[in-house]
């Protein structure tokens, strides 16, 4: 029988890794729904090889201070919440404070940020979890997330992962997810250099199906609505000949 042996941090940063970062399509959802939570009004998603060599996510959300920016690839460093009884009115999409850092435990990361009121941005580099470096540059405001070679320390995990078109076939149906879910965000997906989703945050949820679906289906779709004392619900169905 084998001893119990107490793991070193860089094994228990991956394994934890591996919890929230799946594969490219988790890194995605993560960083946008950071965005989402930072204001952005436009976020454009751009990857290559299914996500696997690269991910660059875009926003112009409210940004980091510099200060700020190496606390956030810590474990259980957040800005959602600061104790157990802020879990009972969360607002926003993320709090738990360890994507980051999973994110970050494998694959390289080059972050760009800026806040409105900043007078530079702030560029951070870190792979395998190891700060590279920390630096003042300018900047739009906003947020760039480059995220590239997932897995690279750990090729046990890349094995598991599908081709390059189906990989990005998850991203693409989660960006079609996110757009319709939030038709006041200007969404921009491109794969390969070639724009896949492209919406106009202009509030029509309608617009917004005919982006992701087409035209015809767009026109033919018939408007629901309900509303109570606790809820209101509004939507879009089918007619038969779709089903």
């Amino acid at each position: 029988m084998k001893k119990i042996a107490v793991l070193d941090q860089n094994t228990i940063d991956k394994i934890a890794a591996g919890e929230v970062v799946e594969r490219p399509s988790s890194v995605v959802k993560e960083l946008v729904e950071n965005a989402i939570d930072a204001g952005a009004t436009a976020i454009t998603v751009e990857i290559t090889d299914g996500g696997k060599k690269l991910i660059r996510i875009t926003d112009n959300g409210s940004g980091m201070d510099a200060e700020q920016v190496p606390l956030a690839f810590l474990r259980h460093a957040t800005s959602k919440i600061e104790k157990v009884e802020d879990l009972t009115h969360i607002a926003s999409l993320g709090f738990r404070g360890e994507a980051l850092s999973s994110i970050a435990a494998v694959s390289q990361v080059e972050l760009i940020t800026k806040t409105p009121s900043g007078i530079s941005g702030t560029r951070y580099v870190i792979e395998g979890g190891k700060e590279q470096s920390l630096e003042e540059m300018g900047a739009p405001e906003g947020t760039t997330f480059l995220i590239r070679n997932l897995f690279y320390n750990t090729p046990a995990r890349s094995k598991f992962l599908k081709s390059d078109m189906t990989e990005a076939g998850y991203i693409n149906t989660l960006m079609e997810q996110l757009a319709l879910s939030h038709p006041e965000i200007s969404f921009k997906y491109i794969q390969n250099r070639q724009v896949k989703l492209s919406s106009s945050g202009n509030y029509s949820v309608k617009d917004v199906i005919y982006s992701v679906y087409g035209r015809e289906i767009a026109k033919a779709l018939l408007d629901v609505s309900y509303e109570n004392d606790f809820m209101k619900i509004e939507g879009f169905v089918g007619k038969p000949e779709f089903y």
